[in-house]
């Protein structure tokens, strides 16, 4: 297990740990709801990164501690700051939730309660949202005259549609569980009992799934979303089927038998996801 650790004296902590079959991230600013600084946004981008560049992981969890995943930026940094220093602040937030758009493995929000503002983008840019009857979602921009770009309000369109995505802004208001997972912003919905053992247990169905396939189609989603050609391998664009992973599928399933995967570091090549 590698872990990395970024801690600020009284302010809270962000966690990665590292293995082999995942990646756990568990911002820690329960004082705070979790809501992360610009320092904390950076850490947040330079351990996404390092879970992608050191290919070690097969799929990334994203957690809070506590009661809330993220509420998002912290605010009262902001009245600190002058418009350019702002500026700068959501240009690292973006940079942060985009890493983890584009990252090719499968990437998990565990949403354990409060999801909001820039915290709310976060849970939308991962692959997979499961919450429970203490999330709330929302985006409440209106009171603080915070204007969002069109990556921001992309994310939003593509689970809610425009009439939604506008109304959740023109309103301010926010989604409980159960509601949120009846419009598509939580795949999955459990009690905040089980929030954690459903998280893992739906991280190994993933991991037992071909990782060619897995590349594939979120790679395939990218281009279905953008229409524009994403990278592929030196097999070019498009191919059906895995070289490695699909005669041992096969064949696993003509002898009735789990398929065993090769695993080496992914196999990932010239990987990006480009969604925004």
């Amino acid at each position: 297990m590698h872990v990395l650790v970024y801690r600020k004296p009284d302010e809270g902590s962000i966690r990665l740990q590292q293995s082999r079959k995942m990646a756990i991230i568990t911002i820690n600013r329960e004082q705070k709801r979790n809501a992360l600084s610009r320092d904390f946004w950076q850490q947040l981008y330079e351990m996404v990164s390092h879970v992608h560049h050191s290919r070690r992981s097969e799929l990334l969890i994203i957690r809070g501690q506590g009661d809330s995943f993220t509420s998002g930026s912290d605010i009262a940094e902001f009245s600190r700051m002058s418009l350019p220093e702002v500026d700068e602040a959501f240009e690292m937030m973006e940079k942060a939730i985009s890493a983890v758009e584009r990252i090719p493995i499968p990437t998990i929000g565990m949403i354990t309660g409060v999801a909001m503002g820039a915290g709310f983008e976060l849970a939308l840019a991962c692959d997979i949202r499961i919450g429970c009857e203490k999330t709330k979602m929302g985006i409440p921009v209106g009171r603080l005259g915070i204007t969002l770009s069109p990556k921001f309000a992309k994310r939003l369109v593509d689970l809610l549609g425009p009439s939604r995505a506008k109304d959740l802004v023109y309103t301010g208001r926010v989604y409980a569980g159960e509601e949120a997972y009846r419009l598509g912003l939580l795949n999955y919905y459990t009690s905040s009992a089980e929030l954690s053992a459903a998280t893992l247990q739906l991280a190994n169905t993933i991991q037992h799934q071909s990782p060619a396939s897995l590349r594939a189609i979120k790679q395939s989603v990218s281009y279905c979303v953008q229409m524009t050609e994403p990278a592929w391998n030196d097999r070019g664009f498009p191919y059906f089927v895995d070289e490695h992973d699909f005669p041992e599928g096969v064949k696993a399933y003509v002898e009735k038998r789990s398929p065993k995967f090769e695993r080496s570091a992914w196999r990932y090549k010239n990987e990006t996801v480009t969604r925004h």
